[in-house]
């Protein structure tokens, strides 16, 4: 599968990824139509009773994406955030688990999670990115996680230079969340090669908008999750204050959760 996910990232044309937080949300999200399924780390936080930011432990994560892959019969391409690990050891050890897991593809971040700096060096990340790239082998999608945006760390032309020095180190592509200015999209698409992916979300262009930037991948990220759970907890409080149950219109068809 690994062949038919990497071909899917098409600049102007983008791979639109709705990420799945359980097995349940992954079997919808195939239902709706998608070429393939991603994890939202984030989301398998929350349905774990945890805040994200690298809080679950990688065999706890690891352990929802087995699930995952196993319930849909799609690509599936998993968020591992910044490895589980500050060891270039244990950085391939996760890279290793995951894919022997089955997936196609994963996100590795430069957040530096407890560390001493919002984000890692460019040069030591670098370096991670090797090391990912020795253990993943030829046949896993890496996509490297830029977060100079979605943190406020630093601007295009840091982007540019964490983003060039990521594929030299063998990442397929680069994933900057936070980054909703189609002007600037298109300027950080001129000047690396490689695919960019983006995230929409409440605020963001829409998907043509992306598209007409040159983004080769959207993702949703953790924003349906968010969204279910929010369902949830207006239709708890409906029934609690009101005692009715107009929510349950939302509800997804029971025939589909059951297949």
């Amino acid at each position: 599968m690994y062949q038919e996910f990497r071909a899917l990232h098409v600049p102007g044309k983008p791979l639109v990824l709705a990420n799945a937080w359980d097995a349940g949300s992954a079997r919808l999200i195939e239902a709706a139509g998608v070429a393939a399924v991603a994890t939202t780390s984030t989301g398998i936080a929350w349905s774990l009773g945890l805040p994200d930011g690298e809080n679950l432990a990688r065999a706890d994560m690891l352990e929802v994406v087995r699930r995952i892959v196993r319930a849909v019969d799609l690509p599936v391409t998993a968020d591992i955030e910044s490895g589980y690990a500050d060891s270039l050891d244990g950085v391939a050890q996760t890279v290793t688990e995951f894919r022997d897991a089955g997936v196609v593809g994963i996100n590795f971040e430069d957040a530096w999670h407890g560390g001493p700096q919002t984000l890692r060096a460019i040069a030591d990340q670098a370096v991670r990115i090797s090391a990912v790239r020795k253990a993943a082998g030829a046949d896993l999608f890496v996509n490297a996680r830029i977060d100079t945006y979605l943190l406020s760390t630093g601007d295009l032309a840091d982007t540019i230079t964490r983003a060039v020095a990521y594929l030299d180190a063998g990442a397929d592509g680069v994933f900057v969340p936070g980054l909703t200015d189609v002007d600037v999209i298109k300027g950080l698409v001129a000047e690396i090669g490689g695919p960019v992916n983006v995230m929409a979300g409440p605020g963001a262009p829409t998907i043509a908008e992306f598209a007409a930037a040159g983004a080769a991948r959207v993702s949703l990220g953790a924003n349906l999750a968010a969204a279910a759970y929010g369902s949830a907890r207006r239709a708890a409080a409906e029934a609690v204050t009101a005692g009715t149950y107009e929510w349950v219109i939302e509800a997804s068809d029971f025939g589909l959760l059951q297949r």
